[in-house]
């Protein structure tokens, strides 16, 4: 599993898990968080390998599903890059005005409540 898929599998579960089976997040939590592999969460479970590779499988695909029907991390994404810009543009504007300028207080005061968003 690469890097991104990895990346969009947890952020996937942060927005749907509790959409999962009790059993599914449970795997999930154990095979992304706790990094156990397939065997390991085989032997807590009394399941077999494949059964956890199964459950995962599923439990991802249900994730998937969730996500085309509502689009909550595509919106989440695109929030995030939209506020990353608008974040960078007021640092260019600010640059480029004269430091007593009332318009830089104003974009200073923006520019924090955007700061307290990544926090």
């Amino acid at each position: 599993m690469r890097i991104d898929d990895i990346t969009q599998a947890s952020l996937l579960y942060d927005f749907y898990g509790q959409l999962l089976s009790k059993r599914q997040r449970e795997v999930m939590e154990l095979y992304h968080e706790e990094n156990l592999t397939l065997a390991e969460i085989a032997d807590e479970f009394g399941i077999s390998r494949q059964g956890v590779h199964d459950a995962l499988k599923n439990a991802e695909k249900s994730l998937n599903g969730y996500e085309e029907k509502l689009g909550l991390v595509a919106k989440f994404q695109k929030s995030s890059d939209a506020v990353k810009q608008i974040d960078g543009i007021i640092d260019s504007v600010i640059e480029s005005l004269d430091a007593s300028s009332d318009i830089i207080g104003n974009l200073k005061k923006v520019k924090d409540i955007i700061d307290n968003l990544e926090e």
